[in-house]
Formats: structure tokens, sequence, C-alpha cells
């Protein structure tokens, strides 16, 4: 195991990007539990579209995730049903805006990152 593996002590709750249904609202997937590093942190950083935005967080997670997909600092225990549903009821989930995958030098091992 290495450096990348052992730093993810922590646990998330991720929410994969929601579709649009045909009456304009968005369904949300199935939310899983994943290994993750989270760090609330503040830094300047580029979005897909070209703009300069300010992080609230900054997620180290196990495995890709979606930009427009949610993420909340806990576990799907402290989650009620609507909020399972729904991350936007969660107070403290966040919107992902920006993710980047960084393979180790010898390509063992992945750094996959979330700005919140």
């Amino acid at each position: 195991m290495g450096i990348i593996t052992r730093m993810r002590k922590q646990t998330a709750v991720y929410w994969a990007k929601p579709s649009d249904n045909r009456r304009g609202s968005r369904t949300f997937g199935t939310p899983v539990e994943i290994d993750c590093r989270w760090e609330d942190v503040r830094k300047l950083f580029v979005d897909d579209m070209g703009r300069e935005i300010t992080s609230k967080s900054i997620v180290y997670t196990d495995r890709v995730v979606e930009i427009d997909g949610w993420l909340y600092l806990g576990e799907l225990d402290d989650l009620t049903t609507a909020q399972k549903a729904d991350p936007q009821k969660v107070s403290n989930a966040g919107v992902i805006r920006a993710f980047d995958k960084l393979p180790n030098l010898r390509n063992r091992e992945t750094l996959y990152t979330a700005v919140l």
C-alpha cells in the first residue's frame, strides 16, 4: 500500500452527476461511501469553463468522480432518506467543480483530486 492510499483515512458520500428529467428537474443516483482525505482549504483554480474560482474544499478520493457530482464528508448513516436522494438538502455537501488525476512515478497508484 502506497502513501496515496494510506492518506485516505476519512469517509465521504459521493453522488454522481445528476441526470435531467423531462420536467426540468434533476435526479441523483444512489449515493456511495468512498475513502478520502478532505481538506477545507481556499485555493484559486480554473474550472473547465476557464473561470477563476476559489475552492471551499479539496478532496483526495479513491476513485474517479464526475464534475457536477456531489461530495459530503461523513457516512451514509448520517443522512436522512431525503438527503440521500438529494445532496442539495445536505448542508455541508458540495458540488465538484474540477477534477484531476495524477499517477505516481511508478504508475502504481493514482492521486484523484476533486475541487469543491
